[in-house]
């Protein structure tokens, strides 16, 4: 069976109660840095690093701190990766098109790479590779 596309997951989305802590943890301790907000620095609803890191914001959720929200996964070419989905039967959910929930009830948020090469430039990097 051919591949359809080559992918990389791009981000990883949690929900957690305190985003602050979250995103001065990731900083201080990893280095990762602001990449994106939804609302503002000060007010953030959702954050996302430098690293592949999204917190979501949800003061009132109950269930394990940073439980899973969704995978965000870099496609090469996102047509033929929805295409391949479809001959698993995954269907889609109400966020969109690219948004396939699996029989086990992972969310999975494929996204178009551009430029398409840098998929393959991001899969050619072994960060346990001797220097």
């Amino acid at each position: 069976m051919r591949v359809a596309t080559k992918a990389y997951v791009e981000h990883v989305a949690v929900w957690v109660k305190d985003i602050h802590w979250h995103i001065r943890f990731f900083h201080d301790v990893l280095g990762m840095t602001l990449r994106e907000v939804d609302g503002t620095p000060e007010q953030p609803r959702q954050y996302w690093t430098l690293g592949g890191m999204q917190f979501i914001a949800n003061p009132a959720f109950e269930g394990p701190e940073g439980r899973l929200a969704h995978l965000g996964v870099m496609c090469e070419d996102l047509e033929a990766a929805l295409a391949a989905a479809r001959r698993f039967g995954i269907t889609e959910m109400p966020q969109g098109r690219n948004w396939l929930r699996l029989p086990d009830g992972l969310a999975i948020e494929l996204v178009q790479a551009r430029p398409a090469a840098c998929v393959a430039q991001a899969l050619a990097i072994n960060p346990r590779a001797e220097v």
